[in-house]
């Protein structure tokens, strides 16, 4: 077999098409908890968009693995892809773990998730960016960015709002669910992180 037919043949795949709907989904996943939190949705919805979400993810590694020559390195495609899947994942284990323990939404919690909502809505913003106009891309991830420490205000600003009550029970279920949001702000940064040093290797 010469080294053409081995490596020679193009594949029609378009990684940046699949790494925005996989972005996207996630995006409607952090808005569908954002109605969960505020009593206008429902657990269902978000576990299904995680579903898809994570199809979208399949397909992009299976590509991934079968693709020889990729438009960026293979290695920040995946590391990105699973940044993004990991918000989403975060969102769906913030729903299982209310239901759990049985708690209910507060302000914290809507706050958190709307937080979360934009982090993910900018980082739609520049992977959609990122093939044609690689500086707005940058913007738009350093605005993911900053979502990273109003999150961790608002969590620190929960737990001391937590910790003054008196109930050992609800304090730790809030407290862990609180954590899933700070740790979902986390990969919204490197998610942004990884955009910026994309760009980067593009000059």
């Amino acid at each position: 077999m010469t080294f053409w037919k081995l490596f020679g043949h193009k594949r029609d795949v378009d990684f940046y098409e699949l790494l925005l709907a996989q972005a996207e989904k996630t995006l409607a996943g952090c808005q569908a908890l954002v109605a969960f939190l505020s009593g206008d949705g429902s657990p269902e919805e978000i576990k299904k968009l995680e579903q898809e979400a994570d199809d979208i993810r399949r397909i992009l590694i299976d590509e991934l693995n079968q693709t020889f020559l990729t438009p960026m390195d293979r290695e920040d495609i995946f590391s990105l892809s699973r940044a993004i899947d990991d918000v989403i994942d975060h969102a769906q284990n913030t729903v299982k773990e209310m239901e759990t323990f049985e708690v209910e939404s507060n302000p914290f919690l809507i706050r958190m998730a709307e937080l979360l909502h934009k982090g993910a809505e900018n980082l739609v913003n520049a992977i959609r960016h990122l093939k044609k106009n690689p500086n707005v891309a940058v913007e738009y991830a350093v605005r993911a960015k900053r979502v990273e420490n109003k999150m961790n205000d608002t969590f620190l600003a929960a737990l001391k709002e937590l910790f003054l009550g008196d109930e050992p029970r609800m304090m730790f279920a809030y407290r862990e669910i609180y954590r899933h949001f700070n740790r979902s702000a986390d990969r919204v940064d490197e998610a942004a992180n990884i955009i910026s040093d994309i760009v980067v290797k593009m000059f």
